[in-house]
């Protein structure tokens, strides 16, 4: 965007160089635009397309106001103001025409732009005649998606009209051999942005979906390859309206529905929730992105085929078959034949006759690579006959196998989401469509987080004995989130009926029901328990029913479901925490014993036999040694939390009279600090001269967002029978500067001994496990468990 003090207009350097005022009436109407728009947002019964339509009225008699009565100049919205779409505080693209012939076209180009600026208002601008507008968008895709929108605004009609006729002219012509151009401009927005239609806090604008991909289908329809049909431009508006009120709401522009924002424009637009927005958003965008992909592959079937993708068809494929005529239909499986580059039914193809149809072009589109035609979908959605129940072996293999096909299989079954064809397969699947997540880590809605979890696990089905059991448990583990209570308990139950359901076995049925049930034991207890405690691997032993085969699918099952959340979610640190657990779970069903504890090295018995205090960095953990004393843990966790080191967990020894704190770090910043400077604070830290507790309430002040809202308060949960002699309590709270440091200074205040804690970060909040022991080393009775939780308490809400 040019700023007020870069004048720009375009390709006439000498025009605007100095500023000049214009007409006095242009200047003066600057305030009295700021008003009207105040005004008008503070209409609360203008959403939507009557917002749109005001901000167009307004903006539009403004601007022909003060665009001078000059001959041979016109003034021309394109973009959001040319679509009439535009939005409270987006910016203004404006293109200032002229015959070449204007007398003072600086002054000219000034009298419009200034009052803009003035106002406050942002600007993409330009100055040009008719010949180099044309010229422009002939060379520049993007200033041409936006001239294929211009709208006269106020001058010589004429100029405008010769503008558009030619742009759209030379845009129809040249069309198909620019749609690679096209795509690739969307794919580049998809590649950083993400796919609207499945992500939580998706860019409204440039993400797949978003209003971007509006304009290229509207392009598209301009030069006559589509039709834009009400569905488009109903999801069109969804998005608009969605953008309008984040526009509001922020004072200025914004694009991304952000959790946070989704009550007010609820609100606003007159919606049941925060999820229901999310949901019209997440539809609206896959809408549009399908109604893209649809488009493209017509514009490709009008040309002969690129022997690239033909050359995907399936290995056995003739040379016939790879021919790159576009009648040419080759076969993939029985009555599924690719032709034109899509996958279509073959001409004698009876969907009612053939249940397993429906499953077997998915499973074919997913292998060849090829996109499955609208029409095929069509017929299948209205002739196919539904699948018997228990479903017949053909079906249950064609579901894997098109599981298992990775990547590719993710279009297949969003082309049979969209068509309703996987809630005919799966009713449970409609409970989950579009479908909120509200754990901070995760990045996608429920349905595509199952999609995706299957990905992720068909990547890793050659590590297991029961791939098919791995993939159909990766695509329902989450299953139970579209219903009420323990997403996990409730999941199970529909895990285990759809998988008979699908004609699994009693035994493998169970097998799916405990991957559902149990997929979340492996991470909590490997980052909430000491793995070093027997009790622990009895946990996990004594859950799974001591199966191995159980224990084999959920550790992978744990690694695509994190993989397949967020980057939040995994961790080469939780990785091996997981492979640590199931290696000593598999010890204990094969009968063996636990290995022991690993004993201190060298380098930490030197220290311990030196005495003094001292930190140590070997890999990702940082040691710290003193003589053992209380207080000692609080005030180590501190230093860390000084140094900006997130803890993930903390192991605490006595080695020869020295407390060793072992902690397992990760910077929040930057990488590891120098030793030094953490030796040097940890003296002055035991010495008293340095004031931790303040300097970690300013830290923590310093990072803490300007009008932060309250927190809940955080959960305490006792553990009486997870831990060998000791017990164990569980914090869950908002993450913040020094929380360590505070919850174990008030643990330590109320008498007990920390054996060791284990940090689980989830986003924003942690899952903070200690072990504690009294004074005599034995477990904590009833009486002391409510001291210690009325000392977290107040050192909590303090």
């Amino acid at each position: 965007m040019t700023t007020p003090s870069e004048p720009s207009v375009g390709s006439e350097p000498s025009v605007g160089s100095e500023r000049s005022t214009g007409p006095e009436r242009s200047v003066g109407s600057a305030p009295s635009i700021r008003s009207s728009r105040a005004e008008l947002l503070a209409r609360t019964d203008l959403v939507g397309p009557e917002l749109r339509a005001a901000l167009t009225a307004m903006f539009d008699s403004w601007l022909a106001e003060i665009l001078p009565p000059a001959p041979g100049i016109a003034l021309l919205a394109v973009g959001g103001l040319g679509r009439r779409e535009p939005t409270p505080y987006g910016d203004l693209d404006l293109v200032l025409l002229h015959d070449g012939k204007t007398a003072d076209l600086a002054s000219v180009a000034d009298s419009v732009w200034y009052p803009i600026w003035d106002a406050g208002v942002g600007l993409d601008h330009s100055v040009r005649t008719a010949q180099q507008a044309v010229a422009v968008a002939a060379d520049d895709l993007k200033a041409l998606l936006g001239m294929l929108d211009a709208r006269h605004i106020a001058g010589d009609p004429a100029l405008t009209g010769l503008v558009r006729e030619q742009v759209i002219s030379r845009w129809r012509r040249t069309a198909p051999a620019k749609i690679a151009e096209l795509q690739e401009l969307a794919r580049s927005r998809w590649r950083s942005r993400g796919d609207a239609s499945f992500l939580l806090e998706p860019d409204l604008k440039d993400c797949r979906g978003g209003l971007r991909d509006w304009v290229g289908l509207r392009a598209l329809a301009s030069a006559q390859v589509l039709d834009l049909t009400p569905s488009m431009q109903q999801a069109s508006a969804v998005l608009l309206d969605v953008r309008g009120e984040l526009h509001r709401l922020a004072g200025r522009s914004a694009d991304v529905l952000r959790a946070q924002d989704r009550d007010s424009v609820a609100e606003a637009l007159g919606l049941a929730g925060p999820d229901e927005v999310l949901r019209a958003v997440n539809e609206a965008a896959r809408t549009l992105a399908y109604a893209t992909d649809a488009a493209w592959r017509r514009v490709a079937a009008s040309r002969p085929a690129p022997r690239s993708l033909l050359g995907r068809l399936r290995p056995g494929a003739s040379a016939a078959a790879r021919s790159p005529d576009p009648a040419a239909r080759t076969p993939l499986a029985k009555d599924v034949v690719a032709q034109g580059g899509e996958v279509v039914l073959a001409r004698d193809a009876d969907p009612w006759a053939d249940p397993v149809l429906t499953l077997r072009v998915a499973r074919a589109a997913a292998s060849a690579d090829l996109p499955v035609s609208a029409y095929a979908l069509t017929r299948l959605a209205t002739e196919a006959a539904p699948m018997p129940e228990p479903w017949p072996a053909a079906a249950r293999e064609e579901f894997v196998t098109l599981l298992g096909a990775g990547p590719r299989a993710v279009p297949a079954l969003e082309a049979l989401d969209q068509h309703g064809l996987l809630s005919r397969l799966l009713p449970e699947w409609e409970q989950v469509r579009f479908k909120a997540q509200h754990n901070p880590v995760h990045l996608f809605t429920v349905d595509r987080h199952l999609i995706e979890t299957a990905v992720r696990a068909s990547a890793l089905a050659a590590e297991v004995a029961r791939p098919d059991l791995l993939l159909v448990g990766a695509l329902l583990h989450d299953i139970g989130k579209g219903y009420p209570g323990d997403h996990s308990v409730v999941g199970a139950e529909l895990a285990e009926r759809m998988a008979a359901r699908m004609g699994f076995s009693a035994a493998d049925t169970a097998v799916i029901a405990g991957l559902a049930r149990h997929h979340l034991l492996l991470p909590d207890t490997a980052t909430r328990r000491d793995l070093d405690d027997p009790s622990t691997v009895q946990i996990v032993v004594s859950a799974i029913g001591g199966s191995a085969e159980l224990l084999e699918l959920l550790h992978y099952l744990t690694i695509a479901d994190a993989e397949a959340t967020g980057p939040a979610a995994w961790s080469d640190w939780k990785a091996s925490l997981v492979g640590q657990l199931v290696r000593a779970a598999g010890a204990v069903l094969d009968g063996g014993s636990l290995p022991p504890p690993q004993p201190p090295s060298e380098a930490v018995l030197a220290l311990a036999r030196r005495g003094g205090a001292e930190v140590m960095i070997e890999g990702s953990d940082v040691l710290v040694l003193a003589p053992d004393a209380a207080g000692l843990l609080s005030r180590a966790s501190g230093l860390l939390a000084l140094h900006s080191l997130d803890v993930q967990a903390a192991d605490v020894r006595t080695v020869r009279g020295m407390a060793v704190n072992r902690f397992t770090v990760s910077p929040r910043f930057g990488e590891l600090p120098d030793p030094t400077l953490l030796n040097a604070d940890l003296r002055r830290i035991l010495a008293g001269t340095l004031p931790l507790d303040d300097r970690l309430r300013a830290k923590e002040r310093a990072y803490r967002h300007a009008g932060e809202v309250s927190q809940p308060p955080p959960r305490l949960l006792w553990f009486d029978d997870e831990a060998t002699d000791a017990t164990v309590l569980e914090v869950r709270a908002r993450d913040a500067i020094g929380l360590l440091h505070w919850l174990t200074a008030a643990l330590e205040s109320a008498g007990v001994d920390i054996r060791s804690a284990r940090i689980s970060s989830l986003g924003s909040f942690v899952v903070d496990a200690f072990y504690l022991t009294d004074a005599d080393g034995k477990p904590l009775s009833e009486s002391h468990q409510e001291r210690v939780e009325s000392a977290l308490i107040e050192a909590l809400a303090s």
